[in-house]
């Protein structure tokens, strides 16, 4: 009998817990139960018309055949242009590469930069897939703990404190998945200084929420001029502009950087697909109010969110600043139980919340901050009151 041995890469990460709640919830729905999805970090809204109308002429106009790897000229610009505008940074396409979403544009960068043993830290809360992103590279990652207390954000003392001599990188999100997390201009001048301290470490600044921010301007640490060379930037279109399906993502680098990811991309996948590529120019350089006007609804649903989790006891909720989640510590009903199934971590909390609930979460395992869990508010009005209305009544059968 053919035995088969699978490559031992395969061991060294997990399936991210966001997709496979996800599926959980899907198999339960094609039984016929009705699940209501906190898990999924997906704005709930269709693409804007402009864009899709974008996609729609690049079909007509044949724009159909294999795109230049690191992306189309036209889009790279147009990257550009974003950041002078949005960011007051200046970049040039050379500086620029797109890729298939800004998790293969984080992969790449990880994959160009990190070696066996190399360290990166990575402040908790975190999305699920940088931790096995570094393992994958097989360097090490160095979990640098955050409190709800202190808005989930890493304090000077705590980042100098983290780096060794084999600190390779650093990596983190503002504004944060999952915590919702938004530094502050002084915040990150205030870690500004310990990098200066180390010159040799990257600094790795996921930007995908830039504009689902709830407290105004939208600050990168790559504004400091003497740090920007060792910046990278991670960004994309899936969500200020409703495009997960879209699959579209970009760095801003050095172009020591760009041009390794350049070349490993070359090997992966080639350059990204073209229709999404020229939707995402006019996406890019056209009017935001679209993506605007989403942010007005999110932080409606955000307001009520907060006040319906705050009705329920035990669970202590940090206010979100930016993105569409909250993130509460949960370990109040840690050790309770139904009479049938006992909580005693936030996995099972999650799995409580599906199978009793008909709600699906995520656990806080998988962003390091195991006392809590992630709910996504991108999701109808009436979702997340008839949701929270089936969390407060499983939660009240604990004991």
């Amino acid at each position: 009998m053919f035995t088969m041995q699978l490559s031992s890469l395969l061991s060294r990460f997990a399936e991210p817990e966001t997709l496979k709640m996800a599926k959980l919830g899907r198999e339960l729905r094609a039984k016929g139960v009705d699940v209501i999805d906190l898990s999924l970090g997906e704005p709930d809204f269709d693409t804007p018309e402009h864009i899709k109308e974008a996609a729609k002429k690049a079909i007509d106009d044949n724009w159909s055949h294999y795109t230049p790897v690191a992306g189309y000229a036209d889009l790279r610009e147009a990257v550009c242009v974003k950041f002078k505008r949005d960011n007051n940074l200046e970049y040039k396409p050379e500086n620029i590469v797109v890729s298939t979403g800004a998790k293969q544009s984080l992969a790449n960068v990880i994959l160009a930069l990190v070696d066996e043993g190399d360290e990166v830290i990575i402040p908790t809360p975190y999305w699920v897939t940088y931790s096995e992103l570094v393992k994958i590279a097989r360097g090490k990652v160095v979990e640098v703990h955050t409190t709800t207390e202190a808005g989930f954000k890493l304090t000077p003392a705590q980042l100098e404190k983290a780096i060794t001599p084999k600190t390779k990188a650093f990596l983190f999100s503002s504004p944060c998945n999952p915590s919702g997390a938004v530094y502050t201009k002084a915040e990150l001048e205030a870690l500004a200084v310990v990098f200066r301290k180390h010159p040799g470490i990257v600094i790795l600044s996921d930007e995908i929420y830039e504009y689902i921010n709830f407290t105004g301007k939208h600050e990168s640490i790559a504004q400091f001029s003497d740090l920007k060379d060792r910046v990278v930037i991670i960004n994309g279109l899936s969500k200020g502009f409703a495009m997960t399906g879209w699959r579209l993502g970009y760095i801003a680098a050095n172009p020591e950087i760009a041009k390794a990811c350049e070349k490993l991309q070359g090997q992966f996948t080639s350059g990204t697909n073209s229709i999404a590529q020229k939707s995402a120019v006019v996406a890019l350089t056209a009017d935001l109010t679209p993506s605007f006007d989403m942010v007005k609804e999110f932080t409606a649903r955000r307001e009520r969110t907060l006040q319906l989790v705050k009705a329920i006891p035990g669970l202590k909720c940090f206010e979100p600043q930016g993105a569409f989640y909250i993130f509460p510590d949960v370990s109040y009903y840690y050790g309770k139980s139904d009479g049938t199934t006992k909580i005693t971590n936030s996995a099972d909390f999650s799995m409580y919340l599906l199978n009793t609930a008909h709600v699906s979460s995520v656990m806080g395992d998988a962003f390091g901050e195991p006392a809590c869990v992630r709910f996504s508010f991108a999701n109808s009005m009436g979702n997340i009151e008839k949701a929270w209305a089936r969390i407060k009544d499983a939660l009240a059968r604990l004991k």
